[in-house]
């Protein structure tokens, strides 16, 4: 908008307006120099200085920076506020690349600038912890030890398991580790029962409680579905059952709702994972998680105090917020009117 003094009335007024905007817009926009400008309409070097000054008096020409970190840096102020956060870290992909690209590697920042070189660290499994693993700088941590918070998947998952996880944090850390040799989810209770009472894998269950850092992914629930982790263990009996139970997310196999609350499923005692309760008493818990997908899921870790820190995307923060604003309730939960 013109400021107020500015009338286009008569025709001198808008032919100086027109004369100012086609100063500006071969400066501004085609990045012509201030020379090139005056020899191209026939006024001098200076003439051409005034009428940008002119432009920008009059309001035509309007010079803003714009500082993407400040964005971002809100955002994870807001983060931290709302939900009481230790750390938050949100980051904007460059055009054309993906939040894959860069979340994980601010989750990897995360994780060495916050954790100390004889740390106990656990992990989960999922393409987000993963891709943050890969991204962590080799480092000379001998005395770090990496150890397992929840069984393997199923053979014929594609998925980068939890064992994988665990060497290769390891490896990266210059560190030791201790896997837990056992599927995540077994036949039967009983069996799960008698396997948790083995020596290795209870104590590698133990050390995952007493971590003094957890990397986590953060899994989704639509329709009953709840991802690749559990492609091998839904029934229609398990999908209607959470369902009906308004699971939104999960989180190292146990599943919540939307306030963050566990939901004791049919598979719980099959399931051979860190408890959930011990998960809150990890000091630093980094969620790893971004999309559209997972915002609900990812809102709920956050209100059930399952994470005191978050790396995710700019668009997933805003969303985040935006749903906790809006008190969102997944339709399959809600009470009817």
């Amino acid at each position: 908008m013109l400021n107020n003094d500015v009338t286009l009335t008569s025709t001198d007024s808008r032919q100086r307006i027109r004369e100012l905007l086609t100063v500006a817009q071969l400066y501004y926009r085609q990045n012509k120099t201030q020379l090139q400008i005056a020899q191209e309409i026939g006024y001098s070097r200076a003439t051409v200085s005034r009428m940008l000054q002119e432009a920008q008096e009059r309001g035509i020409v309007r010079i803003s920076i714009n500082d993407p970190l400040e964005r971002l840096q809100h955002l994870e102020s807001q983060l931290i506020t709302i939900f009481g956060l230790t750390y938050a870290r949100v980051s904007e992909p460059p055009e054309g690349r993906s939040a894959i690209d860069v979340v994980p590697r601010s989750a990897a920042t995360l994780l060495i600038e916050h954790t100390s070189p004889d740390a106990l660290i656990t992990v989960s499994n999922g393409r987000a912890v993963a891709a943050t693993v890969r991204e962590v700088p080799i480092q000379d941590w001998k005395r770090t030890n990496v150890t397992q918070m929840i069984g393997s998947l199923s053979p014929s998952n594609p998925m980068t398991d939890s064992p994988e996880i665990c060497m290769m944090l390891a490896q990266r850390l210059g560190g030791t580790y201790t896997t837990l040799p056992v599927p995540m989810i077994l036949s039967s209770a009983s069996m799960a029962r008698a396997m948790l009472k083995e020596e290795q894998i209870a104590t590698t269950l133990t050390l995952g409680g007493r971590a003094d850092v957890a990397i986590v992914g953060v899994g989704s629930v639509f329709g009953g579905r709840s991802g690749h982790i559990f492609t091998s263990y839904e029934d229609a009996r398990f999908i209607s059952e959470i369902k009906k139970r308004g699971a939104v997310g999960h989180i190292c196999g146990h599943h919540i709702d939307i306030e963050g609350h566990h939901l004791h499923t049919s598979l719980c005692e099959r399931t051979v994972s860190i408890e959930f309760e011990r998960l809150r008493r990890i000091p630093l818990v980094i969620g790893v998680a971004w999309g559209h997908a997972k915002a609900a899921a990812i809102l709920a870790c956050l209100k059930g105090k399952l994470l005191s820190a978050l790396a995710t995307d700019r668009s997933t923060a805003e969303e985040i917020i935006s749903l906790n604003e809006t008190r969102y309730i997944p339709k399959t939960a809600q009470v009817p009117a």
